[in-house]
């Protein structure tokens, strides 16, 4: 009878054999992402309503916006999120100095668009772009300063899964908050390219 019971090796070995979960990242960021989302599908009905009963005003708003701006942001966002993937890429191959080299270059550049945002609103005033003057320039700023704190949210969140990457925090097997931060950036690279191809390119 002894023979037949099963050994405290046996438990672990069909603990072994289940499944990881294949889902990259955390559930609740997923679940936070769809709020996002939800949340810019209002943010973009309000614009095309406002396109709609205000044409005109649309169509000359939006040659006067820094359009030079708006690219080296999108520029800044997408560079950013490469090099997030690269990040995670080498931390499940347990690549740590890889990693490292791939987190800081993440951060650094995603903090560039901080000081576009800046240097783009100082350009908006001199040029007369101000806010609540027409309805595309009061949207325009809605939309895209709501991007920003989204933006910023992940910069901050960044910050600190860079320092968890130095320390050796990640690596096969422990790869869920790196892979949340990365679908988190992907998230706001999606929703500022149609922020891009709506007011800069005026799509």
């Amino acid at each position: 009878m002894d023979a037949l019971a099963p050994t405290p090796s046996a438990h672990l070995d069909d603990a072994d054999a289940q499944p990881a979960d294949p889902r990259p990242g955390y559930t609740g960021m997923w679940v936070g992402i769809m709020a996002e989302f939800a949340e810019f599908t209002v943010f973009f009905v309000v614009y095309f309503v406002a396109r709609w009963n205000y044409p005109e005003v649309f169509r000359d708003g939006a040659p006067r916006l820094w359009t030079l701006g708006g690219l080296l942001i999108t520029c800044v966002m997408l560079t950013s999120g490469y090099l997030l993937v690269r990040a995670v890429l080498a931390a499940r191959a347990d690549q740590q100095r890889a990693a490292r080299g791939w987190m800081l270059g993440a951060l650094l550049v995603g903090l560039a668009y901080p000081v576009l945002k800046w240097l783009e609103i100082d350009w908006n005033r001199a040029h007369g772009v101000i806010a609540g003057d027409s309805a595309f320039y009061t949207v325009y700023y809605y939309l895209t300063i709501n991007h920003f704190m989204h933006s910023a949210w992940g910069l901050l969140g960044m910050g600190w899964i860079t320092y968890r990457v130095w320390t050796g925090a990640y690596g096969p097997g422990r790869m869920k908050p790196l892979e949340s931060m990365a679908i988190y950036w992907h998230a706001t690279d999606i929703v500022w390219l149609m922020l891009f191809s709506l007011f800069y390119a005026f799509v």
